[in-house]
């Protein structure tokens, strides 16, 4: 009787309460009928619930059992309204983790239908490819190991073009480690997520590391600097490419373009070295093109500088120099070269280039003092000046404080994957050019193992499943 008579003292301050801020009743019930709201009709019920303004009841506190005030007083807790709850009904309890999780699969497993055989065989073929040609790109490692009619889709014509349909992707970057320089890791940006595919046909005994792309497929140079590959990491289509007619024994940078929308109608590699010499791969003639000499307004040695990778933007790919500051370009289809003399920004190192939407960027640390950040810069086409568009937050800038850090570009296509380490550190960062986002990646684990790889180099290319080199 003493919880009774607590109740009872409660539900009269709530009455009280109510009188001073809520609204008054407009009709009042008689005492038989008070604790019988829950049994009111529906059609009563739905008149109160469409009125604009709460109506409130008085309560008899002088009758009824301690169960009916329990169920007035779940009722009145619920989100500030005086919603009636069933006498006598229990309140609800907490079920356990165990029990939580046992209840989801067996509704998953209650709601899947298997898939009727009569309906799905007579499926439209082209609506068959044009749905696996829009699925997530991760997929196609587990889709091709289902049957051969699957497998077989990459060498469909009719499946390419509805892969040529799909609006382009965005980038993956394909990396090399520092603890095995013979087998890349792909990231998935959308979905967060490494891949570790084996590439048979790259040599073991070389090392070889991915310096350009296109279309889908990745160039590779071997480390000195003799042969070339192309390659696709997702379906392993691969091609040596014939030896060059001159023969370089220093470092040369490096570009890639498509001669068309797609890999079908070609692509063209060019390499070019300090000294001046260049050559054009064709993949059309599958041999190599020396087209000429280059002119006399391009300041000789170029100076490249081998950190950055190339640019390309329709059919003209970009190089950075460092003597003098600037970018000296090429045509690949008219084989004009032209420099441009640009001023790098001060306290500047380890800078790149990079593009997105036609636009030329510049990526580099910048550093003074003992504060280091990583700044972005576009060129303005009008000024041929660096105007600073974007910086690292500073409170991942402040990690990099007092400390001797170097950075890697892995990546320049609209989306950059940033390598930053030191002796005390190893981060790996992504920024998305167009929507200034910067995220961090998680760290690059080999299958079934615990150690993080450290990444020596990569590049970033779009994922298309049915680029043939």
């Amino acid at each position: 009787m003493e919880g009774l008579a607590m109740l009872r003292q409660l539900i009269g301050q709530l009455q009280e309460l109510v009188e001073v801020y809520g609204s008054h009743p407009h009709y009042h019930l008689q005492p038989s009928l008070q604790f019988q709201l829950p049994l009111l009709n529906h059609h009563s019920q739905q008149q109160h619930q469409q009125r604009q303004h709460p109506r409130w009841c008085p309560i008899n506190v002088d009758e009824g059992s301690p169960d009916d005030y329990y169920s007035f007083m779940m009722a009145a807790g619920k989100s500030g309204s005086l919603k009636m709850l069933e006498p006598c009904k229990p309140p609800p309890t907490k079920r356990s983790r165990k029990e939580r999780t046992r209840g989801k699969s067996s509704g998953t497993t209650n709601t899947t239908e298997p898939m009727e055989q009569h309906i799905w065989k007579d499926f439209p073929e082209d609506l068959y490819e044009a749905v696996i040609a829009r699925l997530p790109i991760a997929t196609f490692f587990r889709f091709r190991t289902v049957c051969r009619k699957w497998n077989s889709l990459l060498d469909s014509e009719s499946f390419s073009q509805h892969c040529a349909e799909v609006p382009q992707a965005t980038p993956w970057f394909y990396t090399i480690t520092h603890e095995n320089v013979n087998s890349g890791a792909m990231y998935d940006p959308s979905l967060k997520k490494w891949h570790h595919p084996t590439i048979s046909s790259l040599p073991t005994k070389l090392i070889v590391l991915p310096v350009a792309s296109a279309g889908g497929l990745v160039c590779f140079l071997d480390i000195g600097n003799r042969n070339f590959y192309v390659c696709n990491p997702l379906n392993q289509s691969f091609k040596e490419l014939p030896a060059r007619s001159v023969r370089v024994w220093s470092r040369v940078a490096v570009g890639m373009t498509l001669n068309g929308s797609s890999t079908s109608e070609g692509y063209k590699i060019l390499w070019v070295g300090c000294d001046g010499e260049y050559e054009v791969y064709d993949s059309v003639r599958n041999s190599w093109i020396r087209l000429g000499i280059m002119p006399s307004s391009v300041k000789l040695p170029l100076s490249l500088n081998f950190r950055s990778q190339a640019v390309s933007i329709d059919d003209t790919l970009y190089f950075m120099r460092s003597d003098p500051e600037g970018i000296v370009s090429y045509d690949m289809v008219t084989g004009i070269w032209k420099q441009f003399i640009i001023p790098t920004p001060l306290h500047l190192t380890d800078h790149t280039l990079a593009e997105c939407g036609g636009r030329i960027m510049l990526v580099g640390l910048l550093t003074k003092n003992a504060a280091t950040c990583v700044c972005i810069w576009e060129l303005q086409k009008m000024t041929l000046l660096w105007k600073e568009v974007d910086r690292m937050p500073n409170i991942w800038c402040l990690e990099f404080y007092g400390k001797h850090v170097r950075m890697t570009c892995l990546g320049n296509k609209g989306l950059l994957m940033l390598s930053l380490r030191s002796r005390q550190m190893n981060r790996l960062v992504t920024y998305n050019v167009s929507s200034r986002e910067w995220l961090k990646v998680p760290g690059c684990v080999v299958p079934h193992g615990r150690k993080r790889q450290w990444i020596a180099c990569g590049t970033a290319f779009y994922p298309c499943l049915t680029a043939v080199a």
